[in-house]
């Protein structure tokens, strides 16, 4: 007959302790590479939204002879402006459906005329604040 200790089944503190060293040399060596995927994709992101709101801004151009002024924003590509300059030709149906907001959940910039151009569009990147370097640095049609 075996004994009651010979039937008792588990992992010992040395198996349980090798597990651990894996998962967490796994974690060590995946992690970097995930995290700059993710930071790649953000900007991706930045810029494919840049590129449909700068379209939409030149179809809002071509109807209406100029582009929103800074005070109407790019708020004047989902629903008519109220504001001078009122828009000659202003679509029904809008320009865009809705604004988007960029990875970080902040809205994006508007600057008529622009610093780079006629006109600036961009995202104050993951610090929400003006400048800054890597994934905190400002991301703008000028770079497209």
């Amino acid at each position: 007959m075996h004994s009651p200790r010979a039937r008792q089944r588990g992992f010992t503190l040395m198996e349980i302790m090798v597990v651990i060293f894996i998962i967490g040399l796994l974690i060590a060596v995946v992690a970097p590479s995930v995290l700059g995927s993710q930071d790649k994709a953000m900007k991706q992101k930045v810029m494919a939204d840049l590129s449909t709101l700068e379209q939409a801004l030149d179809m809002y151009r071509l109807d209406n002879l100029r582009f929103p002024s800074a005070e109407q924003g790019l708020s004047a590509l989902v629903s008519k402006p109220s504001l001078e300059p009122l828009p000659r030709a202003w679509r029904a149906d809008g320009y865009i459906r809705r604004l988007p907001q960029d990875p970080w959940g902040t809205p994006y910039q508007y600057r008529a005329p622009g610093q780079h151009g006629r006109i600036d569009i961009y995202s104050l990147g993951a610090d929400g604040v003006e400048g800054g370097e890597g994934i905190e640095a400002d991301l703008g049609n000028w770079e497209l």
